[in-house]
């Protein structure tokens, strides 16, 4: 429940369509662990090598790519 909330508020603001939150909210409640590792190891990239948010989480989704895929597939 409390994943969910949080995901919904971060969603909140952005410009993304209904449909591609409905299929995040999804992914994340699916293995709410695989998208901790994800936060978790992004912020280690932007604490260590200065990147900003979105270069950080785009480098560390790139080495989960096929886990994440597999979500999006269910």
């Amino acid at each position: 429940y409390l994943m969910k909330k949080m995901m919904e508020h971060q969603l909140k603001g952005a410009n993304v369509p209904a449909e591609q939150k409905e299929m995040l909210m999804n992914m994340v409640m699916k293995n709410p662990a695989l998208f901790q590792k994800i936060a978790e190891e992004s912020q280690a990239l932007m604490k260590d090598k200065g990147m900003d948010q979105m270069t950080a989480a785009m480098q560390v989704m790139t080495k989960y790519k096929s886990e994440l895929q597999g979500l999006a597939q269910k």
